[in-house]
C-alpha cells in the first residue's frame, strides 16, 4: 500500500481520516486488507491480548511513534478485522488518548458502542474508533457503489455486503440500513428478544425497543436453517411504528434471516405512501364492531 500517516494530516475525524485514506488508495483493494493498511499506518505488530475481559488494545506513546495491536485470542475472522480497525482508529484520531498511559484496553461493550454523550469522553473515544473501523472495512464510496445495483431493499442484499466486504452480518446490517437508502431498520435479536437495532435516518421512529420481544410471531414463523432468509411479508405497523391516534401509518414490510443458536436479524421496511390526500381514512365508513374486529385479526394474524 502506498498509504502513509503524512497523508492524513489535517484530519481528526473518523470519516475525514478515512476519506484521506481512499484519496491516497484510489485503487483500495476490497475486501480491504487491514493488516496491511495497519502496517503501511505504522503499526509495527499485531499480536494476541492476554487481558481477560478485554476483546482489543492498543500500545503506543503519547506522540504515536509507534504502535502495536493487541487482539483477543480465538476470535473469529470479522470480530478480528473490526477489532484491528478499531485499534487502528485509537492510534490515527489524534485527540484519543488512553486512560492508562501508553495503552488502550477495549471491551466487548467498546466494540458495540454507537452513541456517548460530550461529557463521556472514553464513550466518544470509544464511539470513534468503532465509527472509524465501519468506515474503512466498507468505504462507503465503495458501499454505496455496490448497493446501486439493486432497488427495493431485502436482507439478501445485506448478506450480499456481508460476503464482499468480508465483515460479520451485524456489521453489514449497520451499513445497510444507513446506506442502501429506504426507510429500514435491522433489528438483531436472540430467542425473540430485541439484541440492538439499527435504522436508516429516515426510518419512522419505532415502538420497539431494545430488550423487548419481537411483536406477534414474527421469527416464530420463520423457522428454517441458519441461513433462511424468510420472503417479505405485509407487517402491522402499529405493532412496529410509532404513531399518535389518527395518524396514518405507512405500508410496512418484514423480513427475517435466520441464524444459529437462536439468532435472528428481522429488517423492517417502511414503504414510501403514494397517496396524495393526506386526510385519507381507510376505515371511515367502518362501524366501531368492524373497526375491533380487523384490529384483532391485524394484531393476532397467527392464532
Amino acid at each position: 500500500m502506498q498509504v502513509t500517516r503524512l497523508d492524513l494530516d489535517g484530519s481528526g475525524s473518523p470519516l475525514g481520516i478515512v476519506g484521506k485514506i481512499l484519496k491516497a488508495e484510489p485503487n483500495l483493494q476490497i475486501p480491504v486488507k487491514i493488516k496491511e493498511l495497519a502496517h503501511a499506518l505504522d503499526i509495527g505488530e499485531i499480536q494476541e491480548l492476554t487481558t481477560e475481559g478485554f476483546e482489543g488494545g492498543l500500545l503506543t506513546d503519547e506522540v504515536r511513534s509507534f504502535g502495536a495491536i493487541l487482539v483477543k485470542k480465538g476470535m473469529n475472522r470479522h470480530r478480528r478485522r473490526f477489532t484491528i480497525g478499531h485499534e487502528l482508529g485509537h492510534f490515527l484520531i489524534p485527540t484519543h488518548k488512553p486512560v492508562k498511559e501508553g495503552q488502550f484496553l477495549c471491551s466487548s461493550q467498546d466494540m458495540r458502542r454507537w452513541s456517548a454523550s460530550e461529557q463521556n469522553r472514553a464513550g466518544r473515544m470509544e464511539k470513534e474508533a468503532n465509527e472509524f473501523s465501519a468506515a474503512v472495512l466498507l468505504p462507503p464510496p465503495h458501499l454505496r457503489t455496490f448497493l446501486s445495483q439493486w432497488s427495493d431493499p431485502d436482507l439478501k442484499r445485506m448478506i450480499a455486503v456481508h460476503e464482499h466486504f468480508d465483515v460479520s452480518r451485524e456489521a453489514a446490517s449497520r451499513a445497510y440500513a444507513r446506506y442502501q437508502g429506504h426507510r429500514i431498520a435491522m433489528i438483531v435479536a436472540k430467542n425473540g428478544q430485541i439484541l440492538r437495532i439499527y435504522t436508516s435516518d429516515n426510518m419512522p421512529r419505532l415502538a420497539v425497543k431494545r430488550g423487548e420481544a419481537i411483536p406477534g410471531a414474527t421469527v416464530q414463523n420463520s423457522e428454517g436453517p441458519p441461513g433462511t432468509v424468510s420472503d417479505l411479508k405485509y407487517a402491522d405497523a402499529g405493532r412496529w411504528i410509532e404513531s399518535k391516534w389518527g395518524d396514518r401509518l405507512p405500508t410496512t414490510y418484514v423480513q427475517v434471516l435466520m441464524q444459529s443458536e437462536g439468532y435472528a436479524t428481522v429488517m423492517l421496511w417502511c414503504e414510501p405512501d403514494q397517496r396524495d390526500d393526506d386526510d385519507f381514512d381507510p376505515d371511515a365508513d367502518k362501524t366501531a364492531k368492524q373497526r375491533m374486529r380487523d384490529r384483532d385479526d391485524t394484531y393476532y394474524p397467527y392464532r
